[in-house]
């Protein structure tokens, strides 16, 4: 029985036709599948490096979270400064908003945080206000730090390092240094000064009321 010319030409064209086209089609969703694979884990890796500064401290036995200074909390930092001298320090600087407003009354201001991320954002902040000269932002863990060069240092700690840095600052500063908390008290200092109300509250304590002392083991 004869084929029809026709037909035999149909069925060679069809048999070259469909395997490229779903060639094409293979293609084509592979790149898709590398190009939405290859964005899904630049998005990964940039969120990794973005949070891990922000959730590694968090990890720690004591954290100390960031939360921003209030205006109110500032300029009662600033009141509880009035009349000192020497280099000031804030411990758990955050975006330097202490370290910059210390800077501007004419301080010498160092702020010491753990994020790198908030950190930079300081120095731009100091750069931007006019004052990166006397204000200068360092990467550290605070309990790495020595202390003992600061007359002045702010804290915004929490309740459960107050106990820990209360001793570490009375063994190490000087007989006129001054230490400023705000939001928490130290558990067994006696505040010389006490402003503000609610989380605005700044207490401050000279310690030159605890020198003659026995210091805490």
């Amino acid at each position: 029985m004869g084929i029809h010319p026709g037909t035999r030409k149909e069925e060679s064209q069809s048999g070259q036709v469909l395997p490229t086209s779903l060639e094409a089609n293979g293609l084509k969703k592979s790149s898709w599948g590398v190009l939405i694979t290859g964005v899904v884990g630049g998005t990964l890796v940039a969120m990794y490096a973005v949070a891990t500064p922000f959730i590694t401290p968090a990890l720690r036995k004591i954290c100390l979270p960031f939360v921003p200074a209030t205006t109110k909390q500032i300029e009662n930092v600033v009141k509880m400064l009035r009349s000192r001298r020497g280099p000031l320090v804030d411990i758990g600087s955050g975006d330097g908003r202490i370290v910059i407003a210390a800077a501007k009354e004419g301080f010498t201001a160092v702020g010491y945080e753990l994020n790198p991320w908030l950190v930079w954002y300081s120095r731009y902040r100091a750069w931007r206000e006019g004052v990166q000269d006397l204000a200068k932002f360092y990467i550290s863990d605070l309990w790495k730090v020595t202390f003992s060069q600061y007359s002045n240092v702010v804290i915004f700690g929490v309740p459960q390092m107050m106990l820990q840095l209360e001793k570490k600052l009375e063994l190490e500063l000087e007989g006129d240094a001054r230490v400023i908390a705000c939001r928490f008290p130290f558990p067994h200092w006696t505040p010389d000064q006490v402003t503000g109300e609610g989380i605005d509250t700044v207490w401050a304590y000279d310690m030159s009321s605890f020198r003659g002392r026995e210091k805490r083991p």
